[in-house]
């Protein structure tokens, strides 16, 4: 037998091996997909979680839910959510000290209502008011009005109108 043939039989024999173990490769990838497909979800719901835990409290405060359903409410999001920590931990365990979930949870709560009440605290009424008429007043500057054919707002340096194409000036 030539040195050749013999390649050849050894570069089949490889190729006929990589194509009867790929199925194995395409079973990992896809338990690793479904599992990161897993955790995301379980993140969109923690989210939301907290969402619903901020909204709870805000509506609280301005008692638009009565004082005895404010416990029993917020005490359900907090299970619901301890109970997504957990499976995310099944995933990708913590560490021992923050292994409280329903402290996470709720530090984690707090830290989303700290951060919108310092944006509301470092902003004035005088500061908001003037940044509103900065804002008018560069609008205004920028807009010519609206097209006189089709309506639709057109700027100081256009001119044609960019939906109808008429001629503006």
């Amino acid at each position: 037998m030539e040195l050749g043939s013999l390649f050849l039989v050894l570069a089949v024999l490889v190729v006929v091996g990589i194509y009867l173990y790929a199925p194995f490769t395409n079973r990992a990838r896809r338990a690793r997909t479904s599992e990161s497909h897993e955790v995301s979800s379980l993140k969109a719901e923690r989210d939301r979680v907290i969402n619903s835990l901020q909204e709870l409290d805000f509506d609280f405060k301005l008692g638009k839910i009565p004082a005895e359903d404010y416990p029993e409410q917020r005490a359900a999001l907090l299970q619901k959510g301890s109970d997504i920590l957990r499976k995310l931990d099944e995933f990708a365990p913590v560490s021992a000290s923050a292994s409280n979930v329903e402290a996470r949870i709720e530090k984690a709560a707090a830290a989303k209502r700290a951060d919108s009440s310092e944006v509301e605290a470092q902003v004035s009424d005088d500061d908001l008011e003037s940044m509103i008429a900065a804002r008018r007043k560069q609008h205004k500057s920028k807009s010519a009005g609206f097209c006189p054919k089709c309506g639709k707002p057109v700027l100081v340096t256009d001119k044609f109108c960019p939906s109808c194409g008429k001629a503006l000036k």
